[in-house]
This record gives C-alpha cells, sequence and structure tokens, in this order.
C-alpha cells in the first residue's frame, strides 16, 4: 500500500501526531517505585493440572482491573489474566512521540486492537497489560462531582481513592504553546472563568493532568500493581478468557461463577478455578467491548443470539450488549503561519450544554513515525468499512492516499480543536459474530440518531467558531487576519480521514458537516448497566460469585475524558469489597 510522510495518518488528524514536550509537576512528591511490580508471566507458564485455587480471579489487566488487583492482593490471593503483552519495553507504548504507531499496528499482539464500528466509525480497543491507559491521549481529569452522585459511590472513599491513582502516576504539564492558545480562545470565546490547574470537573475552562512525565514517558494503569502484594498476586500475559465456567448443579439456585478457560500464547488451553470460600469471586474487566462479549460467549444474554452460535444458555438475560454509546468527536483544522509546537490534549473547555471542547497540535518526528508503513489504521485505509462493502478495497484506499497528495500544504501547518459530546443520548448494541473471543463483536453506535446529540454538536462547532474570531486565534494565522469558518470547514472535510461520503452542503449545514465527520475518543461504554446486567454493587443478576468493574456499567462517560474515574472504580471497588469481607481489619 502507497504510503508518503504527506499523507496524514488517520491518528495523526485525530490527535496529532506527537512527539516529547516537556511535562512538570504541579507539586513535588515522593516517587512511586516499581520495586513491587509482580512477575509478568506468559500464560504458558500456567501448567496444566496446577493445584493452585484463588479468591479472585480478574479478567483483564487494564484500567480498572490493575488497581483492583493491586488493592485485593493486600489480603486475597489474585489472577490477573490479561490478553495482551507487556507495557514495559514497547516504545509505541512508553513514549508520546510514538503514540500513533501503536494504534495502528495490525500484528496480533499489538498493544491495540481496531474494530470499525457498523456506523462505519475506525476505534480502537487496548490489547496490553494497562489496557486504555496504554494507547490513549495521557489527558487526566475526574468525574463530575453529580456523577459521583448520580452512581451512588460513597464520596468520601471516592476522594481518598482518586489520590491514590494520582500520587502514583499522574503529572502536570508544563502547557505547550497550542494548548495556551485555546485556553486563552476559550476564555475570550465566554468559555469561562478560567479554573487554573485542577483534576475537578467544573464549567468553565482549565488545565487538566497528564500520564506522561517530563521526558514523554507514559506511566500507566500497569504501575499500579506495584501497590499490591507480589506474593498473593499472579499475573499472566498473553492470557485470552474465552470462557466463565459456571457449576450449574440441580439443587443450586442460580449457577455459580468457579473459574475461566483460557488459551496461552501458544494456543493451548488451560482452566483456572477459584477456591471454595463463598466470597470468593470471578471480575470481569475486560473492558465496554470484552466485558459483554465474554458475557454473551459464557452463556448469558439472549438467549435466541446465544442460541444463533450454539451457546449453552446460563441465562437469558435481553440488556447484555445493549445500550452500547460512544461520545461522538468532530475535529477542526486550523491552518497557521508556523507548524506549532507538538502536544496532546492538556486544556479543556467545559461548557453547560454538555459540549467538551479540547485541542491537539504538531506531527510526530521521530524516525520510527517517518518511517513506519501504518497499515490498516492509516489514512490510505481510513474508516474505510463505511463503503459498502463489496467496494471496500486496497485499490479504493491507495485512491483516497493519492487524493491526499493534493490537498494544500498548509494543511500539514497547524493544529485541531476538538468538540465532543458528553452523554450522548444516540445509544446501540453490540452482537457477536462468531465465538472466537480474539475477534471483534458487531458494535453499532448509532451516532447523531438522537436529535439532541445533533444539535449539540453543531453548538460546540459554533463555538470553535467563536473561538476562531478571538484576537488569539487570528494572529496565529498566516496572514495575521483571522481564519473564515468556511475555509476551516472545508478543509476539515478534506483533511477528514475517513470514507464517509460527503454531501455538497457539508459546509453550509452544520448537521450534516457533524454526520460526515464524525470520528471517536474511544470514549465507548455500556453494554452491562446497573439495574440490567448488574446490581448495584456491579454482580451480574441472577448469577452468583461473578462481578464487573469497568466501563461497560456506565452510561455515561466520566468527565472529559475517563480514565481518571475508571483507575479510581478499580481502587474504589478493591476497597469496598475488602471492607465487605474484613470491615476495620481491612485496613484500607
Amino acid at each position: 500500500m502507497a504510503s508518503s510522510s504527506r499523507v496524514v495518518l488517520f491518528f495523526e488528524l485525530l490527535a496529532c501526531l506527537l512527539c516529547p514536550f516537556e511535562l512538570s509537576q504541579g507539586k513535588a512528591k515522593e516517587p512511586f517505585t516499581l520495586k513491587n511490580l509482580p512477575p509478568l508471566q506468559k500464560a504458558s507458564s500456567y501448567h496444566a493440572g496446577c493445584a493452585t485455587t484463588y479468591d479472585y480471579i480478574i479478567v483483564g489487566g487494564g484500567t480498572a482491573g490493575c488497581p483492583l488487583a493491586a488493592t485485593l492482593s493486600l489480603r486475597y490471593r489474585v489472577l490477573l489474566l490479561e490478553r495482551g503483552g507487556s507495557p514495559y519495553g514497547n516504545r509505541n507504548v512508553s513514549y508520546m512521540e510514538n503514540f500513533h504507531i501503536g494504534l495502528m499496528n495490525r500484528a496480533p499482539d499489538s498493544p491495540s486492537q481496531a474494530f470499525i464500528s457498523t456506523d462505519g466509525v475506525i476505534n480502537a480497543r487496548a490489547r496490553v497489560l494497562g489496557g486504555g491507559t496504554c494507547i490513549n491521549a495521557g489527558f487526566y481529569s475526574r468525574a463530575s462531582s453529580s456523577f459521583i452522585q448520580e452512581v451512588g459511590w460513597d464520596e468520601d472513599l471516592v476522594n481518598k481513592s482518586f489520590p491514590w491513582v494520582e500520587e502514583k502516576i499522574v503529572q502536570w504539564p508544563k502547557i505547550a504553546p497550542w494548548q495556551a492558545a485555546l485556553r486563552d480562545g476559550l476564555l475570550q470565546a465566554g468559555v469561562a472563568p478560567f479554573n487554573g490547574y485542577t483534576y475537578d470537573h467544573v464549567s468553565g475552562t482549565k488545565v487538566g493532568g497528564t500520564i506522561f512525565d517530563e521526558t514523554g514517558y507514559r506511566h500507566t494503569a500497569a504501575d499500579l500493581l506495584a501497590a499490591g502484594d507480589p506474593d498473593n498476586l499472579r499475573v499472566l500475559l498473553h492470557a485470552s478468557v474465552h470462557k466463565i465456567v459456571f457449576d450449574s448443579r440441580q439443587g443450586r439456585l442460580k449457577a455459580r461463577a468457579i473459574g475461566v478457560q483460557f488459551t496461552d500464547e501458544n494456543g493451548r488451553h488451560h482452566q483456572a478455578f477459584l477456591n471454595s470460600n463463598k466470597d470468593s469471586e470471578i471480575i470481569v474487566s475486560a473492558g465496554a467491548i470484552g466485558t459483554p462479549q465474554l458475557l454473551l460467549l459464557s452463556g448469558i444474554g439472549p438467549k435466541n443470539d446465544l442460541k444463533n452460535h450454539n451457546i449453552p444458555v446460563v441465562l437469558h438475560n435481553k440488556y447484555v450488549g445493549k445500550g452500547m454509546a460512544d461520545n461522538p468527536m468532530n475535529s477542526i483544522f486550523i491552518p497557521t503561519r508556523s507548524p506549532p509546537r507538538q502536544s496532546l490534549i492538556e486544556t479543556v473547555g467545559i461548557t453547560e450544554e454538555g459540549v467538551f471542547i479540547e485541542a491537539s497540535s504538531g506531527f510526530g518526528q521521530s524516525s520510527e513515525s517517518v518511517h513506519c508503513h501504518h497499515g490498516i489504521m492509516s489514512a490510505e485505509i481510513g474508516q474505510l468499512s463505511t463503503i459498502p462493502p463489496k467496494q471496500r478495497t486496497l485499490e479504493a484506499a491507495q485512491k483516497y492516499a493519492h487524493n491526499k497528495l493534493n490537498l494544500p500544504k498548509e494543511v500539514f501547518h497547524g493544529g485541531f480543536i476538538l468538540e465532543k459530546i458528553d452523554g450522548p443520548l444516540s445509544t446501540g448494541h453490540l452482537v457477536l459474530t462468531d465465538t472466537d473471543v480474539r475477534n471483534n463483536p458487531a458494535v453499532t453506535f448509532n451516532y447523531f440518531s438522537h436529535p439532541q446529540d445533533l444539535n449539540r454538536c453543531v453548538y460546540g462547532i459554533k463555538t470553535i467558531e467563536r473561538i476562531l474570531k478571538t484576537n488569539r486565534f487570528s494572529e496565529l494565522s498566516a496572514d495575521g487576519a483571522g481564519l473564515s469558518m468556511e475555509r476551516v470547514l472545508n478543509m476539515s472535510v478534506q483533511a477528514n480521514v475517513n470514507l464517509i461520503p460527503k454531501h455538497t452542503n457539508d459546509t453550509e449545514s452544520l448537521e450534516q458537516f457533524c454526520k460526515d465527520t464524525v470520528i471517536t475518543i474511544w470514549h465507548y461504554h455500556g453494554g452491562c448497566h446497573v439495574g440490567k446486567v448488574v446490581d448495584q454493587h456491579y454482580r451480574v443478576l441472577g448469577v452468583s460469585g461473578l462481578r464487573v468493574v469497568d466501563g461497560s456499567i456506565f452510561s455515561r462517560s466520566p468527565g472529559t475524558n475517563p480514565q481518571a474515574t475508571v483507575m479510581m472504580m478499580g481502587r474504589y471497588m478493591g476497597v469496598k469489597i475488602l471492607r465487605k469481607r474484613l470491615g476495620r481489619a481491612a485496613g484500607v
């Protein structure tokens, strides 16, 4: 497939391929050491006939699973099963300058697994210890206080669990010029007040935290495993769990989860089991795609769907995989007189209308970035699946790449302003395509199917227009005279890396612009909602010994960016479980 340094990659246009930039901590704090990190073993090290049993088996060593495993291991024996590999020693995970390469790698052991929703929007799910914290843009911002109240969490414990994460892996950024420009533009456009540097979710404009340190090195949820007890915690990598094992013997009121079946990196099959304690549990933390998928593969879901795949029904529940949502995002490209310094998201405008405004800038200059062949995640492919299936060819992608070369040179000098919708009312569903857990299920998000979401997108685009009219952004334009909205919309339609058919009125109808240029920032959620699939303590309804702790339980993504709250939730639920079993003796 053709590749060129002038071809703008999909995730470059989404998050602007980044090089390292200087960061500084907001306050002095003791360095968090990884000396207690447990051994990270390959799944093949798990010997057949192993007699060891566990108090907790956690499926998914991701954003929630790592802090959960660390916390539970302080008192109990824990097995953590992660389908991906280690983030350590992988430059495409660890260094900001290679941010996009991991996302675009199609190798079966890459840290990111691409999937394309039936809506035609290209997306990604993590496949690495540390989960989404290894492949995201690093921005750290807490959920709002209203979100904490809505989900019914203990506010005192929440306020202890957030700092537990922050003191270990979160930094304050030294704000980059493009981010400072957005800050000033937001304030001049009326997105006020300025709330300074804060992790809190408050209306107005703020600078949030980051999980990248001053060298551009990424700290992830995997680091939090070092806060556990290595003697109680076993971590297996490349362990693909394909089924939860239930005891459904007659006489039981409910089927009980007692173990899991998984394959190792060589394709060999293994089983791991809980001990006989009545409080022992399987906890699924495989994410909003992986968790409902695993429940379905294990026989929990709509019975007709299960029977279509010859999956024995353990429990009929029509809600598994339902209510899937993704926060839609649209990006506006802003050409500048000179290339801005690389930056990831550091500044955010939080509007009262439920729209968030963020920005990114710059293109990667590392040797890996310049010479990398980017495969399916590149602009040559883009959102190829939005073309009718029979027309999805490499020739179509190559033609698209050729056309990209005709873009004006100024396309490659500039940054992006992003608007995204908080709590979309448009929802979809997830269904199995086959019974191989390694393959993606079919996911539909129904972007902008609810008119209120579309109205909010239009509001976001109009907010960006106000920002462009400010003195701050007029100074950045090539001639210093500012930029017309029609011009940047036209350029954004051309530069948007998807193959969604464009309409002639894209720049006249903001509604059509929103629909035609929608992309994702990976904040999908749902599929195991509280009250429908799990109870208020996230125990799976209708069975025992099985719990879910991840973003699949959310009906709305927390905060401007969910990673802070999902890591906190892992710690929070670990402490809640320990306190339930041990009372004051838990000591956490």
